[in-house]
């Protein structure tokens, strides 16, 4: 009976894995076609502005990204980093942390139009959904970090080196051209295209836990997971 233990949280964490991933796919869809929609240029963040027909989607694509990163990062908590300074923490909190994060921003979402909380145009809800998706970005790009130097996977290792790298400088790059009032509409297209990287990094993290679920890093000492983990 107690053999059947282990196999049962598989399926468990088989299929919580599973639904994070078509919970995450299903919330790249909706910001793609929201944006899509539009008849100009905006940023990600607009789409769930008061006022825009998208806000409600805005909202629930948001929520789905809380979701699925959940479930995803609860199969892949036994991820560990090689390197100290990137191991105070799994990656799977770094996820954790970004995900509660969003959760705040789709509740807090900004005001018409999403300007800049400076100046004249300065709102307390424009400086907490602002500086929450800056700091949900933020743990993303550290726990792709983490992931990058993380033991075993080192197909997943390589990919999440550079989709942290990527989404990283694409979305500082966009974040300056706002601040700057320059360029905006390309800003929002880098934007958009940091928030479908880091989605997709998280949809295939979701795939790799899937089909190679990870040993826990707290039970196995360090030495047996590098030889027991996959390491294509």
């Amino acid at each position: 009976m107690t053999a059947l233990l282990p196999s049962r949280r598989r399926v468990v964490e088989l299929a919580g894995t599973f639904l994070g991933s078509v919970f995450v796919l299903a919330a790249l869809v909706i910001i793609w076609v929201a944006r899509l929609e539009q008849d100009r240029d905006l940023y990600v963040s607009e789409l769930g502005a008061a006022g825009q027909p998208t806000a409600h989607w805005f909202e629930g694509a948001l929520l789905l990204i809380v979701a699925g990163g959940s479930l995803i990062a609860y199969a892949a908590r036994g991820i560990r980093s090689r390197v100290p300074l990137l191991s105070v923490w799994a990656p799977a909190v770094s996820l954790w942390v970004g995900c509660g994060f969003f959760l705040i921003a789709s509740q807090v979402t900004c005001t018409s139009g999403c300007p800049l909380p400076v100046g004249v145009n300065f709102t307390w809800q424009d400086l907490i959904h602002t500086v929450v998706a800056v700091l949900a970005f933020a743990a993303a790009c550290f726990g792709m970090l983490q992931v990058s130097f993380a033991v075993g996977y080192r197909s997943l290792a390589r990919l999440s080196l550079g989709a942290g790298v990527a989404v990283a400088l694409i979305a500082g790059a966009g974040g300056i051209l706002s601040l700057a009032r320059f360029q905006t509409d390309f800003g929002s297209r880098l934007e958009l295209a940091a928030t479908t990287i880091a989605l997709g990094w998280l949809l295939t993290l979701g795939v790799m836990m899937a089909m190679r679920p990870v040993e826990f890093a707290d039970v196995l000492p360090l030495a047996e997971l590098e030889v027991g983990l996959p390491v294509a």
